[in-house]
């Protein structure tokens, strides 16, 4: 399992991050405070407060080209 943070800016950013989660079959979940939505769901993430940092968990040990699909979005 991998874990990140991520900032979602934008409703183009939620979609395009949508778009690129969706095509891997691994389960991806964000955090927010105390909830836990499914990253492949656009509802789950317009229910999170997108103003601060989103924690991802990625349930794959195998996802570098995954990170680089979405290293736009990364907090470093």
């Amino acid at each position: 399992m991998k874990t990140f943070n991520l900032l979602l800016s934008s409703i183009n950013d939620v979609k395009d991050f949508v778009n690129i989660v969706s095509k891997y079959d691994f389960d991806v979940d964000l955090t927010s405070g105390r909830y836990v939505v499914d990253a492949k769901s656009i509802m789950g993430i317009f229910s999170l407060d997108l103003s601060k940092p989103i924690k991802v968990e990625v349930h794959s040990d195998d996802c570098e080209k995954f990170m680089a699909e979405l290293d736009k979005f990364i907090i470093k």
